[in-house]
């Protein structure tokens, strides 16, 4: 198949809606990956005897790795062939599953976990990244939504899909499911996406990798480790010094370097920055929640593993019809208004949520679900798009790598941070006085520990202690995640420019595509 690079194009490719669709199918394997892992949690706290830090370290390990070698993945793929390096993702992430069902501990978990992670950042970045070289600015936005919508439409099939595994067998059948979705994604890629490449694109700097590395894990380590060591003990504060020192010594190396492999000079533009923050806003709160979810709509409210997908799906569907919605609204009023409303809409469901009581009902938690999923759709989609908008052709893979890397990194401090608060707040408030030293740290570990102690001593009143005070850590935190996406809306209602997506007629080839300017942009 002859390869295609970004300046060879000079009439739109006739494939590239076939194109699109190998894009979706690899996109739909992570996308379901995602939620299905997040519903398992609570049987995995169970079956793997794992802790809340532990299971936050199931999740994070993915991200962080994610997030780590987004940028390299995208340099590797525009160097020697987006879709070679999409089906080799793709093939990785198969790996790591596949290991992930023959492991019996959390610390095993975490490693194939981390595989995964970095089959996952050869997929995502190099995914959008060929979307700015196969489609045109009036065609770019349907695209960019079709493959976040992707991801969106796996996420409630995980759950479902998940939960039934979960009810009939073990928790790694959940990683077994991966075999016919890679396959499909590997299939699609070979058969339907063109070879897209640009040689010229900066090589990878192995020491920025590793700076960036374990600069992030550093960070998530402190924030994640801090509820059981104390946010000023030694170990939580030289975990952020150490952390802070990487990151500072990456920003200076990159700097520094004639072609940097993290593009900082996008952080200049108002456009790429603010439509960036709103992104990864919206992921940080996206990913906090599905991590609180689960545990809270099965132990609290007595779900099983299908219920709970089933009880998932409001925030989904929300999201779905959002998504879609964003686009023509765009089109009509420019993004600033869409972005500014969806983060306020977000604001105000997770100040809603956080009025949920213990005996709430699951018609309350629905209500705040749907509000929530309609707010990530209308902040993140638009504010993705706009952002691609300004990434020149021959950086998409470094351009879409950046970006992508700033929303995994919130979704990373999210698990985290987020994770970290509930885990306290839980902790703090639980009542386990009375109880035998070993019953009361078990009881105080997690909400799961809790429940198993209370009926092996016969204490229902430990078990509404229990509910009522990992209820009260999730209050807290959606007031924090509300107070964010606040201070968010009123940055971008004043900072970002509200450029409208137009056609672009007579754009020569190799250009960034050509917005329509509703009103000065005055950072670009």
């Amino acid at each position: 198949m002859a390869t295609v690079t970004p300046r060879a194009e000079t009439q739109p490719d006739p494939r590239r809606w076939w194109a699109l669709g190998a894009l979706v199918a690899s996109m739909l394997v992570l996308g379901f990956d995602l939620t299905i892992l997040n519903v398992a949690l609570p049987t995995m706290a169970q079956q793997l005897d794992a802790g809340t830090g532990e299971l936050q370290w199931i999740v994070d390990s993915y991200v962080v790795v994610f997030a780590a070698l987004m940028l390299p993945a995208g340099l590797l793929g525009d160097r020697f062939g987006r879709r070679r390096m999409l089906i080799a993702g793709l093939l990785v992430f198969l790996t790591g599953a596949l290991f992930g069902t023959l492991v019996s501990t959390p610390e095993l978990v975490i490693a194939a976990r981390t595989v995964m992670g970095v089959g996952a950042a050869l997929v995502i970045p190099l995914g959008l990244s060929v979307l700015p070289s196969m489609f045109g600015p009036e065609e770019r936005s349907k695209a960019v939504a079709a493959v976040t919508a992707s991801m969106a439409a796996g996420m409630p099939l995980g759950p479902l899909v998940g939960g039934l595994l979960l009810d009939h067998y073990w928790w790694g059948s959940i990683f077994l499911i991966n075999i016919p979705m890679v396959a499909i994604g590997v299939a699609a890629c070979l058969f339907l996406l063109p070879e897209s490449r640009d040689p010229a694109s900066p090589r990878v700097d192995v020491l920025s990798t590793a700076y960036s590395a374990i600069g992030l894990g550093a960070l998530v380590f402190g924030i994640i480790e801090a509820p059981e060591h104390g946010w000023g003990s030694l170990l939580v504060v030289g975990s952020f010094a150490l952390s802070a020192a990487l990151l500072a010594a990456l920003v200076v190396r990159e700097r520094r370097a004639v072609r940097p492999m993290l593009d900082l000079k996008l952080l200049g533009h108002r456009a790429f920055l603010f439509n960036s923050l709103a992104a990864t806003l919206g992921t940080f709160v996206f990913s906090g929640l599905l991590f609180m979810l689960p545990t809270y709509l099965q132990e609290v409210g007595g779900s099983d593993a299908f219920g709970t997908g089933l009880r998932l799906l409001p925030m989904m569907g929300g999201l779905m019809v959002a998504a879609r919605a964003s686009t023509p609204l765009v089109q009509r009023v420019g993004p600033r208004p869409v972005v500014t409303a969806g983060l306020a809409v977000l604001c105000f469901a997770a100040l809603l949520g956080s009025r949920t009581e213990a005996d709430s009902g699951y018609g309350f938690t629905a209500l705040w679900l749907t509000i929530a999923g309609l707010g990530f759709g209308l902040a993140m989609v638009p504010a993705m798009d706009a952002a691609l908008g300004g990434i020149p052709r021959d950086e998409a893979g470094s351009g879409s790598g950046l970006l992508m890397t700033l929303r995994q990194v919130g979704g990373a401090i999210g698990i985290a941070l987020l994770g970290s608060l509930v885990a306290s707040a839980y902790a703090d408030r639980i009542d386990t006085s009375r109880l035998p030293a070993e019953a009361a740290e078990a009881a105080r570990e997690s909400l799961t520990g809790a429940h198993a102690v209370a009926e092996r001593l016969g204490l229902p009143g430990l078990a509404r202690s229990a509910d009522a005070a990992y209820v009260d850590g999730m209050g807290t935190v959606l007031v924090v995640c509300g107070i964010a996406a606040l201070v968010t809306a009123l940055l971008t209602a004043a900072l970002l420019p509200n450029v409208r997506p137009a056609k672009a007629e007579g754009a020569t080839e190799g250009e960034a595509p050509v917005m329509a300017r509703t009103e000065s942009d005055g950072g670009q």
